[in-house]
């Protein structure tokens, strides 16, 4: 494949410090697959208000990324861009905004993420009344399913559809639905979809509470994902962010190790981070990746890699590279 215009770009002017980090990373990440590998990506901050499937949903098409985990505002928020686009409002000055600017945008159920508002009825509300369905239905069924299930179900209703408002191209959870690709979400009570869910449970609209199974169903979801597909090829970690979406599934190595007594399952293949948080007194973002050895995460010979800048310009330039672009 002939590298395109942003390849050699990156190849040509990134050269040293986080550039050269960057660089290195995305090579990394070539060879990881180019060797047989597969990547898992896991999703924390607010990637997907950012936008990332405009990069990420390729990713997942070319076949470049095999399994994710998110936060469930991640999850979520790759829906509401997708339904509510045009509704958004980007207010570049949002540094100077005052205590009285944000009660009106509160007025106006404008929920502010950095620069980008996300529109209340027209996202988050919108959402509710379809997905709550699928809960009720499933809750009447005696049905459970995983968070990311319900979004996948939601997403083939003909009346959600005729709400899209950018090319489904371009939303990474329309990607991952279609390759059905192994997804976990931690966490996901700490969520706008989350707390919807438990207000109503709390009016009995949902009966029983585990209709949406949630976090430790998904670590043992992702233990019996990890444990046979690490034995027939080697996964690597590309981590957006810090937080539980890095910390709950790196962890599922030394469980099976350590609890499991499963010594013969491989370590992570390939680490990499994408974070702004440093090095500092028991930040476990910003630890080295050399301290996930001590964990029994990751191993002495394993490709690292840590970027300390913003993912929302990090992270699309590596998918760049990545895809030959």
């Amino acid at each position: 494949m002939t590298p395109g215009p942003v390849s050699r770009f990156i190849d040509h002017h990134y050269r040293h410090f986080n550039a050269a980090a960057l660089k290195d990373a995305a090579d990394g990440y070539i060879s990881h697959l180019d060797q047989g590998g597969i990547m898992l990506v896991t999703l924390a901050g607010a990637m997907s208000t950012a936008e990332l499937g405009l990069s990420l949903a390729e990713m997942i098409r070319q076949g470049k990324v095999h399994g994710i985990v998110c936060t469930g505002a991640n999850l979520e928020e790759d829906i509401f861009n997708l339904v509510a686009h045009d509704f958004y409002e980007r207010i570049p000055h949002y540094r100077d905004l005052t205590p009285a600017d944000e009660q009106d945008l509160l007025a106006r159920h404008m929920n502010r993420v950095t620069d980008t508002c996300i529109p209340e009825m027209e996202a988050m509300r919108r959402i509710e009344n379809v997905i709550l369905q699928e809960w009720m239905n499933a809750d009447q069924k005696g049905e459970r399913l995983f968070p990311h299930e319900f979004f996948w179900r939601i997403l083939d209703s003909p009346e959600l559809q005729k709400s899209f408002q950018i090319d489904p191209a371009n939303s990474w959870m329309v990607a991952a639905k279609e390759k059905n690709l192994p997804m976990f979400v931690p966490g996901w009570e700490d969520s706008t979809l989350g707390n919807m869910y438990a207000g109503h449970c709390i009016e009995g609209d949902v009966k029983n509470v585990h209709t949406v199974r949630t976090g430790i169903e998904y670590m043992i979801a992702l233990a019996d994902w990890y444990a046979p597909t690490s034995h027939q090829t080697p996964v690597g970690f590309f981590q957006i962010g810090g937080g539980i979406a890095g910390d709950f599934p790196i962890c599922v190595v030394p469980m099976l190790h350590q609890d499991l007594r499963r010594t013969d399952v491989p370590l992570w293949a390939y680490f990499c981070q994408i974070s702004d948080s440093t090095t500092s007194y028991g930040s476990y973002s910003g630890a080295v990746p050399n301290e996930k050895i001590t964990w029994g995460k990751l191993g002495e010979k394993t490709p690292k890699f840590v970027i300390e800048s913003d993912a929302t310009i990090v992270a699309p330039l590596i998918f760049a590279k990545v895809l030959g672009w």
